[in-house]
C-alpha cells in the first residue's frame, strides 16, 4: 500500500516537474507584463501536485514528454513509472526522455526468478520509507514554526479592525487560516502603515494566506523533488511582487521611493527552509521586488487582454493530459486466448496475486465450467498455483466418457511459461455431488465424484518440451509458437 501510493506521489511529481519547467520557461517571456499573470501560471503546477488524474487532449503540452506506455484505456493518468515496476521481470521507466530513461533503466536491478520478492520491490519499500519520514520531519518543523509565530504575538494589542500591533516582530505579515489577521511592528509611520496595510490586505483578498501553506504542504509531499522548491520560491517571488504592484497601481507611482524604502528596512532576511507562513511583508528577493517596483509601469488594456489570453492557452495546455498512444491492433484471441493480456500480465512471482489473476483470465475456459478463485502457495518452494473451478456440465471436460485433466493441459504450459517461480499448478473441480477426489494419475475412480484435481508439474512439463518453458513467454511470437506446439502435444497420456 505505501509503496503504490509513493509511486502515484512520484508520477505526480514527475508530471508537475514537466509542467514547472514549462511555467519557468514561459515567466522569462512573461518579465514585461503585470506579475499577477506569471503567479496565476503556478496554478497549474498546483492542480498537478493535487490531482493525479486530468482530463485528456490532442492539444496537451505533456505530449511532448508523453510516456510510450502511457495507459491505453484513455484514462488520464500520466504513468511515467509503471505501477506494477517491481512486479516486472525487466523493470523500466519512460520518463518522456530517452537519454534519461536510459540511464534509470540500467540501473534498475532485473527481476530474480527464483526468488519469492523482487529486489525492486525491497528499494520501492525502504524508498517510502524515507520518503514519510521526510514528509513527517518538515510537517513538525511547519507545526513548530506556526506555532512559535503565534506564541510571539499572543501579546499583540488591536489596532483596528483586523489589525493587531506587537513589539516582539521585525516585519508586517498576515497570520490566520480561518480569520486572517494583520500583524505590524511598532513604531510604523501613518504613510508606512497605509501601503502595507493594504499590502497585506491584498493577500487576505486574493487568499494568499491559504494558497501559501497549501502550496508549502505539496512542497513537503514532493521534498524529494527539487524542481517543486524552485517553484515555491518563484511562486513567492510572483506572490509578492504582484501584490507590491497592486499598492503601486491603486496609490500611484509617487509612492514607489518611499515604499521601496519601507521593503528595505522591514526586509526579514529569512533563510534556510521555508515554513509556508505566515506571509511577511519584507519576505523574498527584496533587490529584485525593488527594482520592479521602479519600474512598474501600468500595462495598457491590449497589454492586459493578450497577456491573459496567453495566460488561459498555457494554463489550459499544461493542465490537460494528451491523449492515450494509439496501439496497433492485434487479434483479441489467438486460439482462444488473449494473447496481450497475458503477456501484459507476466511476472515473475507467484506472490503476485494481481498478475497470476490476469493470467488465468487469458486462458481459456471450458465449456461448463464456472471460475471459483484460487489459492497460492508462496510461504516456502515449491511454490505452488491451485486454480478451481465449479463444474455446472461436464461435457467440456470429458474424455471417453470420463472426466478428463487433458483440457487443462494447454492452460497450464502456457501458465508456466508466464509465471516464472511457480513449481506446481493444479486444477481443482467441484461438483455438487459426492465427496470423492479423482487424481490425475488415478483412472479408476468412478465419474460423478464431487472433487477432481489435476496437477502440473514444471519439470514434466520442460521435459516434454525440450528445455525451459519460460523461454516462450518472452514475446508474442514465442507464446503463440508455444500455444500451437501445446495444442499438438494434447494426445500426450499424464
Amino acid at each position: 500500500m505505501i509503496t503504490e501510493l509513493f509511486v502515484t506521489v512520484l508520477n505526480m511529481s514527475i508530471t508537475a516537474g514537466y509542467v514547472a519547467a514549462a511555467v519557468i520557461l514561459a515567466r522569462l517571456f512573461l518579465r514585461r507584463v503585470p506579475k499577477i499573470f506569471s503567479y496565476l501560471l503556478w496554478s497549474a503546477v498546483l492542480i498537478r501536485l493535487i490531482l493525479p488524474v486530468s482530463f485528456t487532449s490532442g492539444f496537451s503540452l505533456l505530449r511532448l514528454v508523453q510516456p510510450h506506455s502511457n495507459n491505453p484505456a484513455g484514462i488520464g493518468v500520466m504513468e511515467f513509472v509503471p505501477s506494477d515496476i517491481a512486479l516486472q521481470l525487466r523493470p523500466a521507466v519512460d520518463a518522456g526522455i530517452g537519454g534519461i530513461s536510459r540511464l534509470i533503466n540500467s540501473s534498475l536491478p532485473a527481476a530474480a526468478q527464483m526468488a519469492s520478492i523482487n529486489p525492486l520491490q525491497i528499494i520501492l519499500w525502504a524508498s517510502s520509507i524515507i520518503w514519510l519520514t521526510g514528509v513527517a520531519v518538515l510537517l513538525l518543523y511547519s507545526v513548530i514554526s506556526y506555532i512559535r509565530i503565534t506564541a510571539r504575538v499572543r501579546t499583540a494589542t488591536l489596532v483596528r479592525e483586523n489589525i493587531f500591533e506587537s513589539d516582539q516582530i521585525n516585519a508586517p505579515f498576515v497570520c490566520g487560516f480561518i480569520k486572517p489577521r494583520i500583524y505590524i511592528p511598532t513604531g510604523m509611520s501613518d504613510q508606512e502603515l497605509t501601503y502595507i496595510v493594504l499590502h497585506e490586505q491584498t493577500h487576505i483578498r486574493r487568499l494568499d494566506y491559504l494558497i501559501k501553506p497549501l502550496a508549502f504542504l505539496l512542497v513537503i509531499l514532493h521534498w524529494f523533488n527539487p524542481l517543486m522548491w524552485l517553484s515555491y520560491a518563484l511562486m513567492g517571488k510572483d506572490m509578492e511582487m504582484s501584490c507590491d504592484e497592486a499598492v503601486v497601481r491603486k496609490l500611484g507611482s509617487g509612492i514607489k521611493g518611499g515604499y521601496s524604502t519601507s521593503l528595505l528596512t522591514l526586509a526579514t532576511g529569512r533563510r534556510g527552509v521555508p515554513a509556508g507562513s505566515p506571509l511577511a511583508f519584507g519576505e523574498g528577493n527584496v533587490k529584485s521586488r525593488i527594482k520592479n517596483i521602479l519600474a512598474y509601469r501600468p500595462p495598457s488594456p491590449w497589454v492586459t487582454v493578450i497577456s491573459f489570453v496567453l495566460i488561459t492557452v498555457i494554463l489550459a495546455v499544461c493542465i490537460v493530459n494528451p491523449k492515450p498512444v494509439a496501439l496497433p491492433e492485434s487479434p483479441l484471441l489467438y486460439n482462444g486466448y488473449h494473447v496481450e493480456q497475458l503477456l501484459t500480465n507476466r511476472t515473475p512471482y507467484i506472490g503476485a496475486a494481481s498478475k497470476v489473476g490476469g493470467l488465468i483470465g487469458g486462458t481459456p475456459v471450458p465449456e461448463g465450467l464456472k471460475a471459483a478463485g484460487m489459492e497460492l502457495q508462496t510461504v516456502a518452494p515449491p511454490y505452488g498455483l491451485t486454480i478451481k473451478y465449479d463444474m455446472n456440465d461436464s461435457a467440456g471436460v470429458k474424455k471417453d466418457e470420463a472426466i478428463s485433466g487433458d483440457v487443462f493441459y494447454r492452460n497450464a504450459i502456457v501458465l508456466f511459461s508466464l509465471i516464472d517461480n511457480v513449481d506446481s499448478i493444479t486444477y481443482v473441480l467441484t461438483d455438487p455431488v459426492g465427496q470423492v477426489t479423482y487424481s490425475l494419475t488415478d483412472k479408476s475412480s468412478p465419474y460423478g465424484s464431487a472433487s477432481y484435481s489435476y496437477t502440473f508439474e514444471r519439470g514434466q512439463i520442460d521435459k516434454l518440451l525440450g528445455g525451459d518453458v519460460r523461454q516462450y513467454g518472452a514475446d508474442e511470437a514465442g507464446l503463440r509458437q508455444l500455444i500451437d506446439r501445446s495444442g499438438e502435444m494434447l494426445s500426450v497420456n499424464y
